[in-house]
């Protein structure tokens, strides 16, 4: 089985040079609690009104709140694709600044445990969606399990989410060692979140990103440190994303920098892969 996953690998390989692909960004964290939906929102936020085309989608099934951070109330969710054979293009709603987010909705668990069949559809429907945007970003439930890895190796790259406090580095460990377990040479960023001050968060992603090359032998870069701010939380009560309650506030302006730099690393690192389909084809043909 894993030799016939092999040589379908390779046969993708050779094909997908052909065309081109939206970028797909798994956003994971160790643990709860540490900001990761509020990130990886107002990242796409922020990525929307540099003028690239984003979908995010939220892959918490069941216990999504990207919806709750919107002050939207979705239709449609990813569980009506596969539970009632929705197109993709029903399921998509339109947020601010024109950004498109799929919810992740009630009523499905765990994606794996539905037939070959309805994997197929998703795929289908999946590869309609890839020609329309630039980047599509998951936004992963927290902590990793054998069901949620698939997606996350099939993405090109993950963005790890932190914060300061020993538990949540811990995890975040973990979560990094868990996935360079299965693909070392799989594309990584850090961004610690909640930091109070500048100087001590950037010392703490030092000796986070040190401990990975010392253990893990890898190197891997912190492409944002954002500050402990009020509006974060100001944010959640009002249901508008604090990029767009105030864009002058410190993790406005930190979130910026976050988005520049990560798309400042991609026009260093034009890199040709397999798409976020066909690796997920392959990981799940591997079970």
């Amino acid at each position: 089985m894993g030799d016939q996953a092999e040589n379908l690998r390779q046969q993708i390989y050779r094909s997908s040079n052909k065309r081109n692909h939206a970028k797909t960004i798994s956003f994971v964290s160790g643990k709860g609690g540490v900001g990761k939906s509020n990130i990886s929102l107002n990242f796409a936020i922020e990525m929307q009104q540099r003028g690239k085309k984003v979908l995010i989608i939220d892959m918490d099934i069941g216990m999504g709140n990207m919806e709750v951070l919107l002050g939207l109330q979705a239709k449609h969710s990813i569980v009506d694709l596969f539970v009632s054979r929705f197109k993709l293009h029903d399921i998509i709603q339109q947020g601010p600044k024109n950004l498109s987010f799929i919810a992740g909705g009630s009523g499905l668990t765990n994606l794996f445990t539905v037939a070959q069949e309805d994997m197929n559809y998703f795929f289908e429907e999946y590869e309609k969606a890839l020609q329309h945007f630039d980047f599509i970003l998951f936004d992963m439930g927290a902590g990793i399990d054998e069901k949620s890895l698939s997606f996350i190796l099939a993405s090109d790259e993950c963005i790890v989410i932190t914060t300061p406090e020993p538990t949540a580095i811990t995890d975040a460990y973990s979560m990094i060692k868990h996935i360079l377990h299965h693909d070392r040479s799989f594309s990584l960023y850090i961004v610690m979140n909640r930091v109070s001050h500048l100087k001590k968060g950037k010392e703490v992603a030092n000796q986070f990103k040190q401990i990975i090359f010392n253990f893990l032998h890898r190197e891997v870069d912190i492409i944002g440190i954002l500050p402990n701010d009020s509006l974060v939380s100001k944010a959640v009560v009002k249901q508008k994303p604090y990029l767009l309650l105030n864009e002058n506030a410190p993790i406005s302006k930190a979130v910026k920098r976050l988005v520049g730099n990560y798309l400042n690393e991609k026009v260093e690192k034009q890199i040709v892969s397999l798409s976020f389909i066909d690796k997920l084809k392959t990981f799940i043909r591997k079970r």
